[in-house]
């Protein structure tokens, strides 16, 4: 949705306002060298590896590693009862936390050895492309009431509820849909001209502190591209399957 408020006001330059944290992870994991490409194509193949516009990111380091199997084990590489030593590479990788499943299976199941060493860590990084809200800028500069009057047409607002204006030019503009008063914050440190989302209440309007206008279009007016985007993902995942779009308007508020 706050990628198409950004489409609408024609901003570029797109960032997330509030990367998501505790989303990423990073796989460190032992491979026998001659099998290391096998592992590697393994994971990737299910999504390990992948930040932001890159794929098939990696990080390999050689080492000896060295084990003992007992009698009850049926090792791949060496003796029972003896020690092996064996040339392996230290591997690393991150993930989406969501992938976690399908990562360890395809490492399990493309891994020679009958026992994975393998760690799994959560990683403090937050996830620069998944989040709330997105910053974005304008083509060019434009006064605080041409971007309000242009806001106010793009985003089918009745009105536009606003802090104090600034008498300073807009470029870099920062959205949210729905209500998102605890971006406000976000906004500022992200050096955004403007915030444009929903639901302020009185007082969260001096949050401005002369720093940033805090526009309030209206929640609806914020969510109102829900409903194509779900049209659109329907359509691209069940393309055999009939999507009828309501045209009823649902916004419970009116303007007198």
């Amino acid at each position: 949705v706050n990628a198409k408020i950004c489409e609408v006001l024609g901003l570029s330059n797109t960032k997330v306002l509030l990367p998501q944290k505790n989303t990423i992870k990073k796989l460190t994991t032992y491979v026998p060298k001659n099998t290391i490409e096998e592992v590697k194509n393994a994971l990737f193949k299910v999504g390990a590896g992948n930040i932001g516009n890159y794929s098939n990111c990696s990080f390999s380091v050689e080492g000896n590693g060295t084990y003992k199997a007992n009698e009850d084990a049926n090792p791949t590489i060496g003796t029972i009862g003896t020690t092996h030593t064996e040339n392996e590479v230290m591997l690393t990788c991150v993930f989406g936390k969501d992938r976690e499943s399908v990562i360890i299976n395809a490492l399990l199941t493309s891994h020679p050895y009958e026992e994975v060493a393998y760690d799994i860590q959560t990683i403090e990084n937050t996830n620069q492309h998944i989040g709330m809200g997105m910053t974005g800028e304008l083509d060019q500069e434009v006064s605080e009431l041409q971007f309000l009057n242009d806001l106010k047409l793009k985003m089918n607002a009745k009105l536009v509820r606003h802090s104090n204006l600034l008498n300073k030019p807009i470029k870099k503009v920062a959205v949210l849909g729905g209500s998102g008063s605890f971006a406000i914050e976000a906004a500022k440190a992200a050096k955004a001209d403007v915030f444009v989302t929903a639901d302020l209440k009185y007082h969260q309007f001096y949050e401005a502190e002369n720093q940033i206008i805090l526009a309030d279009i209206g929640h609806f007016e914020t969510e109102q591209f829900t409903k194509n985007l779900l049209v659109d993902y329907l359509t691209k995942k069940i393309p055999n399957f009939a999507i009828h779009l309501s045209e009823s308007i649902t916004n419970p508020i009116n303007y007198f």
